[in-house]
């Protein structure tokens, strides 16, 4: 399996960032890591491992990036302001930076597939909420998409609005933004709902998506399926094989 470490000093967030290659072709997946962790997370808990035959086989071209929640929401001494700023300058990043990455590295502007675990389906859903016209779907694992939960205090303003897709989304009324969402084929909001799952907040998602008129699928997995690497690799390795 072919793999590529690379980064620069993002403009974006005024500090450097990493990012790593896995593959030569097939489309593009995007993981956001889980929590405080960074690019390589995925390859440590051994997700790469277990979609190594869809990487080799010319399936997927996975890219993983760093994340800032250390430097936003999970920061125990920042304002909620300065939190939802730095999550804007993040997604700066993302569509201005690690977009036009993915597109030269595949050589075209191939549909991108956001995907992330925990905290990491927040990102990954937020990508794709926000901005329809740069991403084609996303994988969302045992995720929470009400970021106020981060936040401890009762400050709100249009940077945490407009980055809290339990928010935004049942607002939403843009047709360029809508009529695209309407088109994606591949949103999968996904959960288990054993030990320190939280199902809840997905069927929450799902019915905002529902009553947008936005096709999806929720997958609940067992009760056996905790918050925890084992159920992520497992369905990683089932949405890769069976559904993209």
């Amino acid at each position: 399996m072919d793999r590529h470490l690379d980064g620069w000093h993002s403009p974006s967030l005024n500090k450097y960032m990493e990012i790593v290659t896995y593959g030569y072709y097939g489309f593009p997946l995007l993981l956001f890591p889980t929590a405080a962790a960074d690019y390589l997370e995925y390859e440590r808990f051994y997700m790469i491992e277990v979609i190594r035959e869809q990487i080799d086989a010319g399936k997927v071209k996975v890219f993983s990036i760093n994340s800032i929640n250390r430097e936003s929401w999970l920061s125990p001494h920042m304002h909620p302001y300065h939190m939802a700023i730095r999550q804007m300058q993040y997604n700066d990043y993302i569509c201005n930076e690690v977009v036009p990455y993915i597109w030269h590295s595949c050589q075209g502007r191939i549909g991108i597939i956001t995907c992330g675990a925990s905290l990491g389906a927040f990102h990954a859903a937020n990508q794709l909420f926000r901005r329809p016209d740069l991403f084609d779907g996303m994988i969302a694992m045992s995720g929470s998409y009400d970021i106020r939960g981060y936040i401890r205090s009762d400050y709100y303003d249009d940077n945490i609005y407009f980055n809290n897709p339990v928010d935004y989304l049942p607002r939403l009324e843009d047709d360029y933004f809508l009529s695209r969402l309407r088109q994606k084929q591949h949103i999968h909001i996904v959960s288990g709902q054993g030990d320190y799952e939280n199902p809840d907040a997905s069927r929450r998602l799902s019915g905002i998506l529902s009553a947008k008129g936005i096709p999806h699928e929720l997958d609940l997995w067992g009760y056996d399926m905790p918050h925890d690497w084992p159920t992520w690799r497992s369905m990683i390795r089932y949405y890769l094989a069976a559904k993209l």
